[in-house]
């Protein structure tokens, strides 16, 4: 998989011109259920989720580190009339955003997600554990994260990331999270190694359902 801002920039050009990709089928069969308020979509490519949640007239936050990824994700926005803004910096963004997108660039790696910002949070196809702990903390209470992205089983099909540092390993995804309420989760090796998992943040009177 690429790894640097020019990798991923060269990526998105080449795929620039193809029809957008569907949502994952865990971001699309929840939708209805998932809060409303201010969301986070990390790593957001060109926006196969942001774009689903506005739609809806959400407001959402886009980061990801490749300024061609955000400049198709702006252009698609635009062509659904949703209103969208660039931001230089996460710490800035969500606080005045009542509806459409925000776009920021930025190296996940170097960056800190605001504390108690966002009532949902999307991580989907990325892993980074060093935000593991911030994305608990970015949460408000009764915020909801779906996380899914790839496991170690991975490794027994030809196609997707090779690297460890990018798999989860078997069970990971359900005990990194000790400050959220696991509200569903799993782990497929039906022609890919996956895992999903929903949590939600939990308020003085402990965990709702979603």
């Amino acid at each position: 998989m690429p790894s640097s801002q020019s990798d991923w920039d060269a990526r998105h050009k080449l795929a620039a011109d193809a029809p957008p990709t569907e949502p994952a089928s865990i971001v699309r069969e929840l939708l209805p259920f998932l809060p409303a308020g201010q969301a986070l979509d990390i790593a957001c490519g060109t926006g196969r989720h942001s774009l689903l949640l506005a739609a809806r007239g959400q407001p959402v936050t886009a980061v990801d580190l490749s300024s061609v990824a955000l400049d198709i994700l702006e252009a698609r926005a635009r062509s659904m009339h949703a209103p969208v803004r660039r931001s230089a910096s996460l710490l800035e963004t969500g606080r005045r955003l009542h509806r459409g997108l925000e776009l920021t660039q930025a190296d996940l790696e170097r960056t800190q997600l605001p504390e108690r910002r966002y009532d949902l949070i999307l991580c989907i196809q990325y892993l980074q554990r060093s935000l593991f702990s911030q994305m608990a903390s970015a949460l408000r209470p009764d915020g909801v994260l779906v996380f899914e992205t790839y496991t170690s089983a991975q490794l027994e099909f030809a196609e997707g990331p090779r690297n460890p540092a990018y798999l989860l390993e078997t069970g990971e995804l359900r005990e990194v999270f000790p400050e959220l309420c696991v509200l569903f989760y799993r782990e497929l090796r039906a022609g890919q190694g996956i895992a999903s998992m929903i949590a939600k943040k939990r308020n003085k009177h402990g965990c709702a359902k979603l």
